[in-house]
């Protein structure tokens, strides 16, 4: 079962009245809402027997429409750049929802595609994702965006050090 969206803020939610500051305050939220994101993920895939780093596999494998891409490349676009996508693409074959072949320009490397069977899989947790993205319709389109500017900002105050 999803949990339901807190409406308490992150002291609330922490039981934590006093932080360092406004940008301390703001990390701390922003890890506290990430593993509780990523929590949602693990019960939203659990039915469907993924984890959220093999969904992001096949994700980006959709993406490439029928193109294939390397294990290295499919490692450079994952969201959890600790992943081991090697092992993640061999728990996928065992599910047979991504091929692996031989690179044809390079036979040192190998190409991953994904199967009819990881697109339609794909389709059904499309549906329930979109059910549970139902919960944020109150926050409107304006704030999301503003939202996703700030984080946006937040990561690249070090790329810009």
């Amino acid at each position: 079962m999803l949990h339901q969206i807190s409406v308490m803020g992150i002291s609330e939610d922490l039981k934590q009245r006093t932080f360092n500051s406004e940008t301390s305050k703001s990390v701390v939220n922003i890890i506290f809402t990430g593993n509780w994101m990523m929590q949602q993920m693990h019960e939203l895939l659990k039915p469907f027997g993924l984890t959220p780093q093999q969904y992001n596999v096949l994700r980006i494998l959709r993406g490439q429409q029928n193109n294939p891409m390397t294990v290295l490349a499919i490692t450079e676009r994952m969201l959890d750049k600790m992943s081991n996508a090697s092992r993640l693409v061999d728990k996928l074959l065992e599910k047979n929802l991504v091929l692996r072949r031989e690179c044809p320009h390079d036979r040192r490397a190998v190409d991953i595609l994904i199967l009819p069977a990881g697109l339609t899989l794909l389709s059904e947790i499309d549906q329930v994702q979109k059910a549970w993205e139902m919960n944020f319709q109150g926050i409107s389109h304006e704030k999301m965006s503003q939202l996703n500017d700030l984080l946006d900002e937040f990561r690249n105050v070090f790329t810009n050090n």
